[in-house]
């Protein structure tokens, strides 16, 4: 699977560290940056990372900041990307499962690296579970991003 990842200055560290695990699971790391302790606009990174997801350059992104929220906010801002803040097992996996998520957001100021790990794990191989009730609840938030988008 290939995974584009991007952090800002405040999530620099956990993105560094998790690259090369989430490598060892056998996947192919698309590093976006940011790759400084210098102070940087989480946005920029958030929207590098979802243009390669929609565009299908890659197949899921994963967000890293001092809390998540910002690069969650940013994130579900760009049609077609379902983007989920984790902090717990339980989340990564139902994320998956119930919302059929294609970006992970995380806080490097909340969690470490150790539970970092153990998220994108479980993020990355829970497949989504094709029922018919949460397809209909997909269908309806893209539903609403279609009709709130703004077209030129």
């Amino acid at each position: 699977m290939k995974i584009a990842m991007g952090a800002d200055h405040a999530g620099v560290r956990l993105k560094d560290e998790l690259i090369g695990f989430i490598e060892s699971l056998g996947h192919q790391v698309t590093d976006l940056g940011c790759n400084c302790s210098d102070s940087v606009d989480y946005p920029d990174y958030a929207i590098a990372v979802c243009d390669q997801v929609v565009a299908g350059q890659a197949d899921k992104g994963i967000l890293i900041c001092g809390t998540g929220i910002g690069m969650t906010i940013a994130a579900n801002k760009v049609p077609g990307i379902r983007c989920a803040l984790v902090h717990d097992l339980f989340s990564a996996k139902a994320t998956r499962e119930h919302n059929d998520t294609n970006v992970l957001a995380m806080g490097e100021r909340v969690i470490g690296p150790g539970v970092a790990q153990e998220i994108v794990k479980i993020w990355l191989e829970t497949e989504f579970s094709q029922g018919e009730r949460h397809q209909n609840r997909i269908n309806k938030v893209k539903a609403l991003e279609d009709k709130y988008a703004i077209h030129p």
